[in-house]
């Protein structure tokens, strides 16, 4: 043992080390600045320094979107876990189980009735955090009984988008729910209701080619991440360079395939303006 350890050694019986939460400083994935918690949670998880929007769950988004003890998350729909037996490195179950332990959802989408400054909303919420918020029989299922319910409620359906894509383990199952969102989308239409979506960071795969782009108003959060396949892989296929930001919500919003973005600070306020119009369209039709 050095003279140095046993120096230290000695100090720390006669200073014993603090102890504390470990949660109280997080590391900005932006600027990687550590920001304190609490500030961080005060400005709805968006960096003081460099205005970088933190990821969130359906629980915190709920929280910030509906009018205040205004809404209560719906039963989610009970479907086969693992339908196709699926095993990798690990079963398919057990990756649901730690999912579930992790996140304490049942599974990536989280639907809640509620009221956006008074006016009755159904908002579905994904969850990058629960197997990057791939869609298989579970997302499908939740996004049409989303739909339904805003239906029933005669309300207007929001989603907030934030995927991989399609669930692997489910197979070809995954990739069904693609059409079966689209024909509740045009359900819903029929009923004569709005359809509007938020992307969040990340939505990409067939989440982006489904039901994150049909919106009736498609919204986005500052620097979301949004696309198809991954950017190497386009690089790789054309053989050339992309541009800056290619993929990036502003750089959607320049080249027509969003209609705004919006901060997270706003987003509340815009969306009652645009249900508010778009439900009293609805009226006067």
């Amino acid at each position: 043992m050095s003279w140095l350890t046993s120096v230290r050694n000695a100090l720390s019986y006669v200073i014993p080390k603090k102890e504390g939460p470990d949660n109280l400083w997080h590391k900005c994935k932006g600027c990687g600045q550590m920001v304190f918690a609490k500030e961080l949670e005060d400005n709805l998880y968006v960096c003081p320094n460099c205005a970088y929007h933190e990821r969130i769950g359906p629980t915190v988004r709920f929280a910030q979107i509906f009018d205040e003890d205004s809404y209560e998350q719906l039963a989610p729909p009970k479907v086969p876990d693992d339908p196709l037996k699926f095993r990798d490195q690990k079963r398919y179950t057990d990756r649901i189980k730690a999912a579930r332990a992790a996140t304490g959802e049942s599974d990536a989408l989280i639907n809640a009735t509620g009221t956006i400054d008074g006016r009755k909303a159904v908002v579905g919420v994904q969850d990058f955090a629960f197997m990057g918020g791939s869609m298989g029989l579970a997302v499908g299922e939740a996004f049409v009984r989303g739909v339904e319910t805003a239906i029933e409620e005669q309300a207007p359906y929001i989603i907030f988008t934030a995927a991989g894509g399609a669930r692997m383990q489910e197979g070809i199952l995954s990739l069904m729910q693609m059409p079966r969102a689209t024909v509740a989308i045009e359900m819903l239409h029929d009923a004569g209701l709005p359809y509007i979506v938020v992307l969040t960071d990340p939505t990409t795969g067939g989440v982006t080619a489904s039901y994150a782009m049909l919106g009736d108003v498609q919204i986005a959060e500052p620097g979301a991440l949004i696309g198809f396949a991954g950017q190497r892989v386009i690089e790789q296929t054309i053989r050339e360079k992309l541009p800056e930001g290619f993929q990036r919500a502003e750089y959607l919003l320049d080249h027509g395939m969003l209609d705004m973005v919006v901060p997270r600070a706003e987003l509340k306020a815009t969306l009652a303006s645009v249900v508010a119009y778009l439900c009293e369209r609805r009226k006067a039709a």
